[in-house]
């Protein structure tokens, strides 16, 4: 891949000697991508020293006195936080189940001493809110036994035999529970074991209280957002570079009882495989910089263009990095309907063929041996297989003929 100053990026030298490094042959890596041997055996000596004068500067930063000196008041702030978290403890102790009204006469205290309001309201697990509520307005300070709204806590449940059992004999409980099968257990299954092992007649919102008491909740899961998704629609290809299916397909190394993962990039128009990644594993990294290959070899770089990528909605399309990607090169990226592969039915006939005559004749002695084979097969693919629908031509001279406009026109309805 040749950037304007017509020199190789970084990001395509990284791939070609993970490529090198995965099948342990320069010759067959360099032949795939139509690069120079000896170029492709210079770029993976020259990762090597890298990497060597990067394991250095590593050693060397693990006795730079300046690293060392910070560590050395990270711990001591560690134990100044650990000595702080002691005494206050010893505080909450004195007052055997401290109230609200207490905590904040506790957290006051060191607070104003200079500590962090935020370190000390999490050791004694107040809120902020609570704490500069109570601050600001001292009338409105409570002992955590009023409860201001509904019924008082009575700080007792009732077993099935009508006998009260209180709350820290449920806490005792629960931690049993959570100590022995319960480890992963919610407050709904705790309830459930509750009522089942000890006949309690409690409710879940009860026991998730005395859980938050005992500050063994654990922290909600976080979110992540999803990337929209652009449902496929259907079109009329009529030219070269309009539509670009991909996916991925899975190889199998007999000898070495693994598998090896083959991304293709199909124009639906001229058939061809426009770039493809082959490795013993497939990221969006990797979708992503045969995508960058592929538009380069159609002189699509950095131009203005109406081309769409259609995928299925494998981790690789869907991630963050592959997006980024198709936005930074200004293309739309569509992904078909789950369980629709007939929205993406070029690359799966492409898929078909290469099972039939590649994968399926051979069983692989290593990668190395699949690189070669499924290399040959690409090349023989899209420069001398014929297809039916082409008019009984090859991939590549089809193409060809669309640049010249001298092609046998044809609708391909998707």
């Amino acid at each position: 891949m040749r950037s304007k100053q017509n020199r190789f990026t970084a990001e395509f030298k990284n791939q070609i000697v993970k490529e090198v490094e995965e099948i342990g042959n320069a010759t067959l890596v360099a032949r795939k991508h139509d690069l120079v041997a000896g170029t492709v055996t210079r770029w993976v000596r020259e990762s090597k020293k890298t990497n060597k004068k990067n394991n250095r500067l590593n050693q060397n930063c693990d006795t730079d006195p300046t690293l060392l000196e910070h560590e050395n008041d990270q711990l001591k702030k560690l134990l100044g936080e650990k000595d702080l978290e002691i005494a206050i403890l010893r505080d909450m102790l004195k007052k055997n189940e401290p109230t609200i009204k207490e905590k904040v006469e506790i957290a006051k205290k060191w607070i104003d001493a200079g500590y962090k309001a935020t370190l000390v309201l999490s050791i004694i697990r107040l809120n902020k809110s609570t704490y500069y509520y109570n601050i600001n307005r001292p009338e409105a300070i409570s002992d955590s036994s009023k409860n201001k709204g509904g019924r008082p806590i009575p700080g007792y449940s009732l077993d099935v035999h009508n006998n009260r059992v209180c709350d820290e004999e449920i806490k005792e409980y629960i931690i049993q529970i959570i100590e022995t099968e319960g480890d992963s257990y919610g407050c709904y299954k705790i309830t459930i074991i509750l009522r089942r092992k000890y006949n309690l007649v409690i409710n879940k919102k009860k026991v998730y209280r005395l859980c938050k008491e005992l500050a063994i909740l654990r922290p909600q899961r976080k979110i992540k957002p999803k990337q929209p998704r652009k449902i496929a629609i259907n079109r009329e290809i009529t030219s070269s570079n309009a539509l670009w299916e991909v996916d991925v397909k899975y190889g199998y190394i007999q000898k070495e009882d693994r598998f090896f993962y083959i991304l293709s990039y199909l124009d639906v128009y001229d058939r061809s495989i426009i770039d493809y990644h082959i490795g013993l594993s497939c990221k969006a990294s990797d979708a992503a910089i045969t995508l960058k290959r592929a538009m380069i070899k159609r002189n699509l770089h950095n131009k203005e263009n109406n081309l769409v990528i259609r995928s299925d909605n494998g981790p690789q399309f869907t991630s963050f990095h592959f997006q980024n990607t198709c936005l930074e090169l200004q293309i739309e990226h569509e992904r078909i309907p789950y369980a629709t592969p007939n929205k993406n039915a070029h690359i799966e006939a492409f898929h078909r063929i290469l099972e039939d005559e590649c994968l399926s004749k051979y069983e692989f002695e290593s990668f190395a041996h699949a690189y070669k084979e499924v290399t040959e097969f690409m090349k023989k693919y899209n420069n001398i297989r014929i297809h039916s629908s082409l008019g009984y031509i090859s991939p590549k001279e089809y193409y060809l003929q669309a640049l010249f406009g001298t092609e046998n026109k044809q609708i391909v309805k998707l």
